[in-house]
C-alpha cells in the first residue's frame, strides 16, 4: 500500500485512541465523583451512628426530687410504694438492673411514676428479677436483685434509684459487693446485716422466685410495664404524659380521701402462661 493509502488509516487509529482515551478520563471523573459520594455517605452514616448512640445510650435516671409514697415489702419479695389506702390502680414494674432498657424507661418514667404514687393516684410494685443468662450479665443482675431484696423497705426506693445510677457497661463485670454495700452506706444503712446478706447472696431464693414469677406472668422483655394486670403498650411507656392519661384511665383520678379503695387490680400475671425465665430477652 502506498503511503497516500496508509496516511488516512493512521489518522482514523489516532482519532479512535484519543476518543477511547476521552471516554477513559470521562469513566475515571464519574468513577471518582461516585467514590466521593460513596466517602460522603459513609461520614454521614457514621455521624448519624455516633448521634442515635448518643440518644439512644442508657441515660442516668433523673434525679426526683418531690415526695416519696411508703414503701413497703410484700410477702412475694416485691415492694410496693403508695399512700396508705391505696390499692388501685396498680402499676407492676419488671425489671433488671442490669437492663440498659429498664435504666432508660426509668429515667424517662420514674420520676412520673413517684409523683402519681405520692399523690395517692396509683399504687406501683416493683418486681426485680434476673433477666440475662449469659455472663458476666446474669450475675451483675443477680448481684444486684440480691442485694436490693436485702435492702430496708425504707430505703429501698432510692437505692432502687442507686443501682440504675451505677449500672455497669453491658460486657463489663460490675455491681460487686463491695460497691453495693458502699452505695447502701451513702443511704445511711450501714447495719452488718446488710453487708452480710450482700457478700453471702442471703437473698438469692428471693431472686430466683421472683424470676420464676415473671415466667408465670407471661413477662417476655424487659422494661415490662403491666397496669392492673395488663401489659402496657410502647406508647404508655415512651411518654409520661401517656403514664399520666393511662393511670387516669385506670381509676387514679384523684387522690384518696382516707379508706382504702376497692381493687381489682391484679398484681400477678395471666393464668396458664407459663415461660422459663431462660427464654427472656430484652
Amino acid at each position: 500500500m502506498s503511503e497516500q493509502g496508509r496516511e488516512p488509516t493512521a489518522r482514523r487509529r489516532l482519532a479512535e485512541e484519543r476518543a477511547r482515551a476521552a471516554a477513559r478520563g470521562r469513566r475515571r471523573r464519574a468513577l471518582l465523583v461516585v467514590l466521593g459520594a460513596v466517602a460522603a455517605a459513609a461520614v454521614v452514616v457514621v455521624v448519624v451512628v455516633v448521634a442515635l448512640s448518643g440518644r439512644g445510650g442508657s441515660p442516668a435516671p433523673r434525679g426526683y426530687q418531690g415526695a416519696l409514697a411508703p414503701a413497703t415489702r410484700q410477702p412475694d419479695g416485691s415492694v410496693a410504694m403508695a399512700q396508705p389506702g391505696v390499692n388501685a390502680p396498680v402499676l407492676d414494674v419488671w425489671e433488671d438492673f442490669q437492663c440498659p432498657a429498664c435504666k432508660a424507661m426509668e429515667a424517662r418514667l420514674g420520676g412520673t411514676m413517684k409523683q402519681l404514687a405520692a399523690d395517692g393516684r396509683l399504687k406501683v410494685v416493683y418486681r426485680p428479677f434476673q433477666l440475662f443468662q449469659q455472663e458476666p450479665l446474669m450475675s451483675n443482675s443477680r448481684r444486684a436483685a440480691n442485694a436490693a431484696a436485702c435492702m430496708p423497705a425504707g430505703h429501698w426506693v432510692k437505692y432502687h434509684d442507686r443501682l440504675y445510677a451505677e449500672q455497669p457497661v453491658e460486657g463489663d463485670k460490675g455491681f460487686e459487693p463491695q460497691e453495693l454495700i458502699r452505695w447502701a452506706a451513702d443511704l445511711g444503712v450501714t447495719d452488718p446485716s446488710f453487708a452480710s446478706c450482700v457478700n453471702g447472696e442471703q437473698q438469692m431464693k428471693t431472686v430466683n422466685q421472683a424470676s420464676a414469677q415473671a415466667g408465670r406472668a407471661g413477662v417476655d422483655s424487659t422494661p415490662y410495664l403491666a397496669l392492673n394486670g395488663k401489659k402496657v403498650g410502647n406508647d404508655v411507656l415512651g411518654s409520661p404524659d401517656a403514664l399520666k392519661k393511662a393511670v387516669a384511665k385506670a381509676g387514679g383520678n384523684a387522690p384518696t380521701s382516707g379508706g382504702p379503695r376497692s381493687s381489682g387490680a391484679a398484681t400477678g400475671g395471666r393464668d396458664g402462661t407459663s415461660q422459663a425465665a431462660a427464654s427472656l430477652r430484652w
